[in-house]
């Protein structure tokens, strides 16, 4: 089980996180949009005591393990075109996606 994150994903979480290395990044889903879940992304001060936790390119990622079998072996990446900055989720476990791409299904066998 992993959550991973690119280069460029981790540089721009480590701007929101501060220069200490304590705070870490929440990885979530909620029942969201016309497929499903849609992903949540949050800054915490500490894991919780449910949560899993990955270290990724230096970051602390934490996941409920509730919510851990939707998402399991995501990478995180951020992309940057002109004006227009975003998180992708790469997530091997999504089957279908809305079209507009913010929510996602997985089978019930995940």
């Amino acid at each position: 089980m992993a959550i991973t994150l690119t280069e460029n994903a981790a540089r721009r979480v480590r701007k929101f996180l501060g220069d200490d290395g304590q705070r870490c990044l929440r990885l979530g889903v909620t029942k969201s949009g016309c497929s499903g879940f849609s992903y949540v992304l949050d800054f915490v001060d500490a894991p919780g005591e449910n949560d899993e936790v990955f270290l990724s390119q230096g970051v602390r990622i934490v996941v409920d393990r509730e919510v851990l079998p939707y998402i399991d072996g995501t990478e995180l990446d951020y992309t940057k075109e002109g004006l227009n900055e975003a998180f992708r989720f790469h997530n091997p476990k999504a089957e279908a996606w809305c079209g507009c791409g913010t929510s996602f299904s997985v089978s019930q066998n995940s």
